[in-house]
């Protein structure tokens, strides 16, 4: 019995498109997010059923404007111009702090990514969009019920925490005017007043955590002497730098013009990169320093001689909770919060943040705040 073997006739252009059209709508309506793809001219050319679920719309988007099916919010719940959102979208961005409107009225909290698409490398005219679109409502809900949970958990506890502080100085101070000698319990105060204190920061940087990511913090522009400020740091910091056998250096461009920012915040700022410096440099010293940079604002740097941070550990460096494996670090006591909430600070403010850092050599810090406008 002889088998003849099949043979399929080529797949012509068009045939081939229409192919790779149905495998690309298949993907696309097998993802879980809504997936909307716009023209050059913000025209709907495809979307996915989870899109349509999203949007709250039973008829095909197909052929109509995107400002048409999409009415976006902002966190204060004021319309947002879409059309001018994407279009002014040159790179890929994402937000979570946007809000959909639907037809009957609902607001649903959504998570947004706008993707230009460019014909070609190099080439800045957009071949269209393509938007990524997944409902948070439930996520912001938990989150904003874990923010309340650490608001009241923290102010709960200051209270508390303020007592056990100051009944534990008292008997620090009695104990060290009481002419007793003993090492060992001298030490368990030493310590417990150490661990009290600990505790006091992290209720602190929690508290500030919880009204930074409820949005509760806003900045109000005032007039901020410059060199008055980085003095007051110098000052201020003065003891605990020189306790460590440091030198305390200041440089200050006498050219330092009136700041326009919300000084709360800015020192907040610069008061978080001077603790870690402080924290992670032996020896050497820690510079305060301000510069003008033309009318646009100052740029404040805080730079050690200390054990610097690896090229890995730098990425991460703002992350929430971070803490380096560098076993130095393992040394000091921290939350790991100081330089996520400093972040969430420098947002509020404008402020650029870089970092240029050597592995024992030391780190700078340079911080860039711009004049706000006044409301």
């Amino acid at each position: 019995m002889s088998s003849k073997s099949i043979q399929h006739e080529p797949l012509d252009s068009a045939q081939s498109v229409e192919l790779e059209r149905g495998r690309l709508n298949s993907l696309i309506n097998s993802m879980g997010d809504g997936v909307i793809a716009l023209d050059k001219k913000l025209n709907v050319i495809i979307t996915n059923g989870a899109a349509l679920n999203i949007l709250d719309v039973n008829s095909p988007l197909i052929g109509k404007k995107i400002e048409s099916a999409l009415f976006l919010l902002d966190n204060d719940d004021h319309p947002l111009n879409v059309h001018k959102l994407i279009r002014e979208t040159k790179t890929h961005s994402s937000s979570r702090e946007w809000k959909l409107k639907l037809s009957d009225g609902e607001i649903v909290n959504l998570y947004t990514s706008i993707a230009p698409v460019q014909p070609g490398y190099g080439k800045e005219e957009m071949d269209g969009y393509v938007l990524i679109l997944r409902d948070i409502t439930r996520e912001k809900s938990l989150e904003d019920e874990r923010d309340e949970f650490i608001s009241v958990v923290s102010h709960e506890l200051r209270t508390p925490m303020t007592i056990a502080e100051g009944n534990v100085s008292n008997a620090l101070y009695i104990f060290k005017n009481s002419g007793v000698v003993n090492e060992s319990v001298q030490a368990a105060l030493n310590e417990t007043h150490k661990q009290i204190l600990y505790l006091s920061d992290m209720m602190n940087d929690l508290a500030m955590l919880s009204r930074a990511e409820r949005g509760k913090l806003s900045a109000k522009p005032e007039s901020i002497n410059a060199h008055v400020l980085v003095e007051e740091l110098a000052s201020s910091y003065k003891p605990e730098i020189e306790s460590k056998g440091l030198k305390l250096k200041t440089e200050i461009d006498p050219k330092l013009q009136v700041l326009k920012s919300s000084r709360l915040y800015v020192k907040e700022i610069l008061q978080n990169f001077i603790t870690n410096s402080i924290k992670y440099t032996k020896k050497g010293s820690v510079t305060i320093g301000a510069k003008q940079k033309s009318d646009a604002g100052i740029n404040f740097y805080i730079t050690d001689t200390g054990i610097g941070i690896t090229k890995s550990d730098q990425a991460k460096l703002f992350h929430k909770f971070f803490r380096s494996e560098d076993y130095r670090t393992r040394e000091t006591s921290g939350t790991g919060l100081g330089l996520y909430i400093t972040l969430k600070l420098s947002k509020l403010v404008n402020a650029k943040i870089d970092v240029d850092s050597h592995l024992n050599k030391g780190s700078t810090f340079t911080v860039f705040i711009p004049n706000l406008d006044e409301e």
